[in-house]
């Protein structure tokens, strides 16, 4: 439909085209593709200084709740961050003296494991061997013994070198990071403090105290259950190794403690050593399937009725969005990002939930009917 104007020109009174209204976007997206990849770029570039900090920020918000039970009790802040660090620090070494024993003996005698496996699951593959024994004597005529030797040789001064290399690294990131919590917990709420002081009214005052106490709140609580389950799931781990004969039993329950911090990729991880393990302990090679059976069962026990239980809904969160998550902080930051994967998720949906322009993101972010259930949540309130 057209109208005249004054002068008798047409004018239209349609909507714009597609193609115009496409046009009129394309910069946008662009722009907001530019952004997100400098930002990933950013994060990798910048590995060795932001995985400290973002564990010291995070462990920061976990033990504030503990920090401010010393301050209530008279402890000045400076003794209650020496009282955290050093009970973390007794932790770590702990379980470090428990794993050191066994890991070493594994380490000492992989010639010895290897071989026994190789042998094992020879026998399982043993209709195949002769295919096996083909491709190896094709590969055989490709390439000359004495290359191959020298190629293996370079790898294994590479993997040494790679090794020497990478703990210095590590114990920086680890001192940068205990350094900077003790700065954190010391320093109190200076942040809560300046942040308020930056706001310009006194509503934007009061929901940057409610969403960073609400963060906080939220992530003490997850860590602090997660630790506790994970610690529960570690003992019956422990327990079933040992009923079943398992050497070092205590180690599989704290590797089922630790890696049952990664959603996922930490109990499928446990489950291939527990049976790795098992091929290599016993005469019968049933009792690998047996021994990853029940590792898998425990850890789904948990994972599907006990960690959803005590954890609550209000963090239940889209289980596709957290593999994708720990996948890709795993590629960005590798086992680190894997760890604090789902910690920044709960951060993320947690400020979504009180901004009113990011809503639609905690609803994606939630579990399945979650914006369902809220909505009846609020009109019962």
């Amino acid at each position: 439909m057209t109208t005249e104007t004054r002068n008798g020109s047409p004018e239209s009174n349609s909507d714009p085209t597609p193609h115009k209204r496409w046009s009129s976007t394309l910069p946008t997206w662009v722009g907001i593709g530019i952004f997100i990849y400098l930002s990933v770029f950013a994060l990798g570039f910048a590995q060795l200084f932001l995985v400290p900090v973002v564990l010291a920020f995070l462990l920061s918000m976990v033990f504030s709740p503990i920090r401010r039970f010393f301050d209530r009790r008279g402890l000045s802040q400076g003794l209650s961050a020496l009282i955290i660090i050093t009970s973390l620090l007794t932790g770590l070494f702990a379980i470090a003296a428990a794993l050191a024993v066994p890991v070493s003996g594994w380490i000492n005698n992989a010639p010895q494991i290897e071989m026994r496996i190789e042998g094992r699951l020879n026998e399982i593959t043993g209709p195949f061997s002769e295919l096996f024994e083909a491709k190896e004597k094709l590969d055989s005529m490709a390439s000359s013994d004495s290359p191959k030797v020298q190629q293996v040789e370079t790898q294994d001064d590479n993997l040494s070198q790679k090794l020497a290399a990478l703990v210095p690294t590590v114990m920086t990131q680890f001192l940068f990071t205990l350094v900077l919590l003790l700065f954190l917990l010391a320093s109190g709420d200076m942040f809560y403090e300046k942040l308020v002081h930056i706001m310009p009214t006194l509503r934007d005052k009061k929901r940057a105290v409610r969403i960073t106490h609400d963060i906080e709140r939220k992530l003490s609580r997850y860590l602090f259950t997660i630790t506790v389950i994970n610690a529960g799931l570690g003992f019956v781990v422990a327990i079933a190794m040992w009923a079943m004969g398992m050497p070092s039993p205590l180690v599989f329950g704290i590797i089922a403690f630790l890696f049952n911090f990664v959603p996922y990729l930490g109990a499928l991880a446990g489950i291939i050593i527990a049976a790795m393990v098992a091929i290599v302990s016993y005469d019968w090679i049933g009792w690998a399937p047996i021994v990853a059976g029940t590792y898998f069962f425990l850890t789904t026990l948990e994972g599907q009725l006990i960690t959803p239980y005590f954890v609550g809904r209000s963090l239940r969160l889209n289980t596709v969005v957290v593999f994708l998550t720990i996948s890709f902080w795993a590629w960005l930051w590798s086992v680190v990002g894997m760890i604090v994967a789902v910690p920044l998720l709960v951060a993320v949906k947690t400020l979504s939930e009180h901004i009113d322009g990011l809503e639609p993101l905690g609803h994606f972010l939630s579990e399945r009917h979650a914006e369902r259930q809220a909505t009846a949540t609020a009109s019962e309130q």
